[in-house]
C-alpha cells in the first residue's frame, strides 16, 4: 500500500526576527538626521501590532519604508502588515497602526481549497483551524500544487509557508 505524502500551507512569521527588525527601525530613527528630534517612535505590541507615531506624514512614510526594509532584510513578507487608517494622537502628531497577519482566515483558506481542486492534481486539501493540510500519494503533484500556491501568492495578499512536508 503506497502511503500518503502531505504539507500543511499556514502564514506565519518568525517573533524573534520581527522584534528585531523593530529594534533596528528604533536604532535607525534615533540617528538619522530628518527623524531624530522629530519624537517618533514605532512599538510592537504583544506580536499582534506595530504601532508608528510621529509628527507629520512623511516621517510617517519614511518610518514605514525604514521597517519594510529591515523585514526584507530579515526575511519577512512585507505581507504581515496590514495598515489601518493613518489618525491624528496628541500633541499634534499622526499615529498609524498596522496589525500582524498570522494564520489563515477561514475565506483565504476555503479559497486556496478551490483553487487546489481547480487545479485537478490529484491531491485532498483539508481546512484545519488556521492551516490548509494537502495530501496525495505523488509528491510531484504536491510540488506542482506548492508551485501554483507560490504564483497565486499576490491573489491571496498573505504571505504563505508550507512547513511539515512529508
Amino acid at each position: 500500500m503506497a502511503k500518503d505524502c502531505s504539507f500543511d500551507v499556514v502564514s506565519e512569521f518568525d517573533k524573534q526576527e520581527l522584534v528585531n527588525a523593530v529594534d533596528q527601525v528604533k536604532r535607525d530613527v534615533s540617528s538619522r538626521f530628518d527623524l531624530k528630534d522629530s519624537g517618533s517612535t514605532i512599538e510592537l505590541e504583544a506580536d499582534k501590532a506595530i504601532t508608528i507615531t510621529s509628527s507629520d506624514d512623511m516621517k510617517l512614510r519614511n518610518i514605514y519604508d525604514i521597517l519594510q526594509t529591515k523585514l526584507v532584510k530579515r526575511n519577512l513578507s512585507i505581507r504581515i502588515l496590514d495598515a489601518q487608517p493613518v489618525e491624528n494622537a496628541l500633541g499634534g502628531k499622526v499615529r498609524q497602526v498596522y496589525n500582524l497577519r498570522k494564520g489563515l482566515s477561514q475565506e483565504l483558506a476555503k479559497k486556496i481549497v478551490a483553487d487546489i481542486k481547480e487545479s485537478k492534481k490529484k491531491v485532498q486539501a483539508s481546512i484545519q483551524g488556521d492551516q490548509v493540510r494537502v495530501s496525495g500519494k505523488d509528491k510531484d503533484d504536491l510540488q506542482a500544487i506548492i508551485q501554483l500556491l507560490r504564483s497565486n501568492e499576490d491573489k491571496y495578499d498573505y504571505p504563505l509557508q508550507f512547513t511539515n512536508y512529508r
